[in-house]
C-alpha cells in the first residue's frame, strides 16, 4: 500500500476546509491501493520558517522540522485541500513546503480546491509553479469546490456527482503516478542528513 497524505492547508478559525477533507478522505480511503492519512498544518503548527539552514541541506535545528520531514518523506503521494485567499495559496501552506526541499521529489501531487468565483483555481494555479520546481507531479484532474453554490448556511457540504467523479479520477492517477516515479524515488541521491 502506498501513503496518501492527504494535507489540510487552512489554519484559520472558523475554516471551511474540514468538511471538504471529510468528504474526500470518505472517498479516498475507499482506493485500494493507498494507506491514507490526513495532515492538519493547524495541528502541526509550524513557525514560520525558523531554519538557519538552507532546506537543500538537510541539515534541520528544530523538532517541529524533523516531525515535519518524517511525515513528508514517508509520504508517496499528496492531495492538497486548498481555499484560495486573494488569489494565490494559504501562507502556511507555503510555509509548509518551504521547510523542505528533498522529501517533496518525485512525488505526485493532486488538489482539492475551495473558494468563491474561481472555486480555488488561482490557489491551484500558484501551486503548480510552486511545486513543479521542487520535482513533484502535478496530476490533473483536480477537484474544484465553488462554495456559494455547495456549502450551505450550516457549513454543510453538498458535493455533487461531478466532484466524485474528479476526485475519483484523480486518485487513479495519482496511483498511476507513484508507480511511474518510484524509479526515480528509488535513484535520486538524497543527503544522508535526510535519508539516515
Amino acid at each position: 500500500m502506498q501513503r496518501l497524505t492527504v494535507v489540510l492547508a487552512s489554519t484559520r478559525p472558523g475554516r471551511t476546509g474540514p468538511v471538504i477533507s471529510d468528504w474526500f478522505l470518505e472517498l479516498a480511503r475507499d482506493h485500494p491501493g493507498f494507506d491514507v492519512q490526513l495532515v492538519d498544518l493547524a495541528e502541526i503548527g509550524l513557525p514560520l520558517l525558523d531554519e538557519p539552514d538552507h532546506p537543500i541541506r538537510g541539515r534541520y535545528r528544530h523538532d517541529h522540522t524533523r516531525r515535519w520531514s518524517a511525515i513528508v518523506d514517508a509520504s508517496d503521494a499528496f492531495v492538497l485541500v486548498t481555499p484560495e485567499y486573494n488569489y494565490g495559496i494559504p501562507a502556511a501552506l507555503k510555509n509548509a513546503v518551504d521547510y523542505l526541499y528533498w522529501e517533496w521529489a518525485y512525488k505526485p501531487v493532486g488538489f482539492v480546491s475551495y473558494g468563491m468565483s474561481s472555486a480555488g483555481q488561482n490557489a491551484v494555479a500558484m501551486l503548480r509553479q510552486v511545486l513543479t520546481p521542487l520535482r513533484m507531479t502535478p496530476v490533473s484532474p483536480g477537484v474544484a469546490v465553488p462554495l456559494r453554490e455547495l456549502v450551505d448556511e450550516q457549513g454543510a457540504l453538498h458535493p455533487t456527482d461531478a466532484m466524485s467523479s474528479a476526485a475519483d479520477a484523480m486518485l487513479a492517477e495519482l496511483a498511476r503516478q507513484v508507480t511511474a516515479l518510484a524509479g526515480l524515488r528509488e535513484t535520486d541521491s538524497v543527503p544522508d542528513t535526510v535519508a539516515g
